[in-house]
């Protein structure tokens, strides 16, 4: 969020605008995709669906995490705390969720989203600031926190699927930026994920299969 912060000062985006988005939308990717498309001048209704196509992953991680809960805990109420939602609270649930009781499964998520969203704002705002105190190389580090963090993401990703994606998008991610600006985010997470996808499904399990068999 720092490096969020760090982004929407250099782009001159307003402090508070900035930080809104961290405490209103609390999913860095979209928040991303929402100020690179704002900066290139994309339409509205592009930057809707772009931030809607990056919001989509929460989908899959709400019906695995939450099935998990107890009984007691599955009513209304998971309307709200599934704001807390987050790659780190999944991810972190997702690992410990098997290891203890299911009555206390919601206070544990609780207790590691509520504390990631509430300094999402402060930390905007901290990155905001920072950026117009700091030399600009320091600022530009901060920039780079963003795409350093969701690379490292993957470090430990097992899957060839993803790795392959991440590579995809590194390399097709300027080509498409050079042939159409407006679209290029979307487009390079659309081609570079289906190829990404298509080869280790046709490719590397079939392989894997062949070795099997």
């Amino acid at each position: 969020m720092v490096g969020f912060g760090a982004m929407g000062q250099t782009n001159g985006f307003d402090a508070w605008v900035t930080g809104t988005t961290s405490l209103m939308m609390f999913a860095l990717p979209g928040q991303v995709v929402l100020l690179e498309m704002l900066i290139s001048g994309s339409s509205l209704v592009a930057i809707a669906f772009a931030v809607t196509l990056t919001s989509t992953r929460f989908v899959t991680m709400v019906v695995t995490l939450f099935p998990q809960m107890h009984r007691r805990d599955r009513h209304l109420g998971l309307y709200l705390w599934v704001h807390l939602l987050a790659m780190t609270a999944w991810a972190l649930s997702m690992r410990d969720f098997p290891r203890m009781s299911p009555r206390f499964r919601l206070a544990y998520f609780v207790g590691l989203g509520l504390p990631c969203w509430l300094i999402a704002m402060p930390g905007t705002v901290l990155g905001y600031f920072v950026a117009g105190w700091v030399p600009v190389y320091i600022t530009l580090g901060l920039i780079f926190i963003n795409p350093l963090f969701f690379l490292l993401t993957f470090t430990e990703v097992k899957p060839w699927c993803n790795r392959l994606a991440v590579l995809f998008g590194c390399v097709l991610g300027p080509m498409f930026y050079v042939w159409d600006a407006d679209t290029s985010l979307l487009t390079t997470g659309l081609v570079a994920g289906s190829l990404a996808y298509a080869l280790d499904r046709l490719w590397l399990r079939g392989k894997s299969w062949d070795r099997a068999k």
